[in-house]
């Protein structure tokens, strides 16, 4: 599918003028406390939500297996159970809100979904980007078609069926809560306390310094939400009930990959120079594929719109950003307070090795 020169310039100039409405959430007028049940609350974004909404006064209650992050949140209700059942520990009790960040199975869903029901004024369930059928247009919106499960009964993730996996766990949550219920659809979760790398290692690897290899153009864009951004969102979602689906991603051409590895250079200050890779080199290559060139998508292409993503109805709900200094700041100081073992070895983008070998080849087809 071609892509409209026209309709990507006016994303990336209404993106730009987006980000430079608020650089924070809009302050949220004091509410009354709430009770509110967490399914998770110890992985990538659910810390960050369990502050926000401590720090407003709610009432919480986290539900999980207990092994990720044991006794983080010491003082908060922790319920032990799994969602593949039973789940006997949520029975007899009501919870204002309900904000389901773990669901990734429909079955398991529904199963926690239908023992709710009747017993949370409002459900939260955290998605995805990839729910999408595809990312190929430009400006994909939150009525964009979803992508279909094949096998309804997998227990296993993979990149073939997460996207269908979360679009039909959402279509349970729809079909469970009516109107009661809101669906997050977060593109890539940064800052500090992502694990997954994927942000983390653009500015580790330019802070260390040297010749990195960089994907692309410098003016490609990029899209992601920063964990404490999102964090914000969906507090407001949980003191408002807000209603619908939600992109959470920066503006389409807010960032650029240009301007991620410069800032990610002027703060660290580092040594570090780009050679800029091609698409072609990167295909062939399959880095994106492998996980070794997190972050970025290629502009031309079936992942076209990856970095396009319409975040404007989650806007108009107060949705607001951080800068990316602030981003970059922050996961650089976290990253350093990380253990070892997590420092020496990210789990996504190149290493030293394979990164010096590209490079190698890059020059000998220069």
């Amino acid at each position: 599918m071609s892509i409209s020169i026209n309709r990507r310039e006016a994303l990336l100039m209404a993106g730009a003028a987006t980000l430079l409405a608020g650089e924070t959430f809009a302050a949220e007028p004091k509410v009354k406390p709430m009770k509110v049940l967490i399914l998770g609350g110890t992985g990538i974004s659910g810390p960050h939500l369990v502050r926000e909404l401590r720090a407003a006064g709610h009432q919480l209650t986290l539900l999980n297996r207990g092994k990720r992050n044991p006794g983080l949140f010491k003082d908060v209700e922790t319920l032990i159970g799994d969602r593949a059942g039973p789940l006997d520990v949520l029975k007899g009790r009501d919870w204002d809100v309900v904000v389901d960040n773990s669901g990734y199975f429909p079955k398991q869903v529904k199963l926690s979904a239908e023992l709710l029901k009747g017993h949370t004024q409002h459900y939260i369930y955290v998605s995805s980007i990839s729910a999408y059928a595809d990312l190929t247009p430009p400006g994909i919106d939150e009525d964009y078609q979803l992508a279909e499960l094949k096998d309804p009964d997998a227990t296993e993730i993979s990149n073939d069926n997460y996207g269908g996996l979360k679009a039909a766990c959402e279509k349970v949550v729809e079909q469970t809560f009516g109107d009661n219920q809101a669906v997050i659809r977060p593109s890539y979760i940064v800052g500090p306390g992502d694990s997954s790398d994927r942000f983390t290692y653009w500015p580790v690897r330019v802070a260390r310094g040297g010749e990195v290899l960089a994907p692309g153009t410098a003016a490609d864009t990029v899209q992601f939400i920063d964990v404490r951004d999102m964090a914000d969102f969906m507090r407001a979602c949980v003191e408002r009930k807000i209603k619908g689906r939600y992109n959470l991603c920066n503006p389409p051409g807010a960032v650029t990959m240009g301007e991620l590895l410069d800032a990610s250079k002027r703060i660290s200050k580092s040594n570090a120079s780009f050679t800029w890779a091609s698409q072609s080199f990167i295909e062939q290559q399959k880095l994106v594929e492998n996980g070794e060139i997190p972050i970025w998508a290629p502009p031309v292409g079936k992942e076209a719109g990856a970095t396009l993503v319409s975040s404007a109805r989650a806007v108009a709900q107060g949705l607001r950003f951080r800068d990316l200094d602030t981003t970059i700041k922050d996961t650089l100081a976290w990253h350093e307070q990380r253990p070892a073992e997590q420092k020496a070895k990210l789990r996504a983008g190149l290493t030293a090795d394979r990164e010096a070998e590209l490079l190698k080849q890059l020059k000998a087809l220069a």
